[in-house]
């Protein structure tokens, strides 16, 4: 598993909107790697770069992502963490909200600034603030990404489905927060659905 690369820039190339592709020599090896253009703007052809690394592994092809600090390596895999969302998508998020930009919008419930990126729309936003808040501790104490209380035996859907059945009925973001977090690991989604709406009974 690589973690990080530290090496000359010999290649760069924009890849759509929302990724440009690095070549960065290390040691006499070149590797791709697939970077956010806000990642990017720091790199420069011909100079030496430092990136944090994730390595993305599909039955078709082995993609490296660089990131600028470990802290965006984070929240890129944070994100790969909710239902539905790819590399691309997730590079996509962090090329308009920086990790510390991020966890405020996460932390705040914020749709409108997630309807930001390029392809999201009310209903991914809405269904992806609240699993990401469901699923972590989404603050540190410096106020970047984290994942200290990540539910690892919770399947994302079943999160996902409790907290937009919660929304649909009412209930405030911060609401449904608190009571997926109260929440067991194990059940099906009528379950832990009728669980929640106990808890939150006496809050009404």
């Amino acid at each position: 598993m690589i973690a990080s690369l530290r090496g000359l820039v010999s290649e760069r190339r924009a890849v759509g909107d929302a990724a440009v592709e690095l070549v960065v020599e290390v040691g006499g090896v070149g590797y791709r790697l697939v970077v956010s253009p806000r990642t990017a703007s720091g790199l420069q052809l011909g100079h030496e770069a430092c990136v944090a690394v994730h390595t993305h592994v599909r039955e078709s092809a082995i993609t490296l992502y660089g990131f600028s600090s470990a802290e965006e390596r984070t929240a890129f895999e944070l994100l790969l963490g909710a239902h539905g969302v790819g590399p691309g998508l997730a590079l996509a998020i962090l090329s308009v909200h920086d990790p510390a930009e991020l966890a405020q919008v996460i932390a705040n419930g914020n749709v409108d600034a997630l309807k930001l990126v390029s392809g999201v729309g009310q209903k991914t936003a809405a269904r992806l603030l609240l699993e990401l808040q469901a699923r972590f501790d989404y603050l540190n104490a410096d106020g970047t990404l984290g994942a200290g209380t990540y539910q690892a035996n919770r399947q994302p859907s079943v999160t996902s489905e409790v907290g937009e059945a919660l929304a649909q009925l009412g209930y405030a973001p911060d609401e449904v927060r608190t009571a997926i977090r109260a929440l067991p690991e194990e059940g099906s989604i009528e379950e832990l659905l009728r669980l929640a709406l106990r808890s939150l009974a006496p809050r009404r």
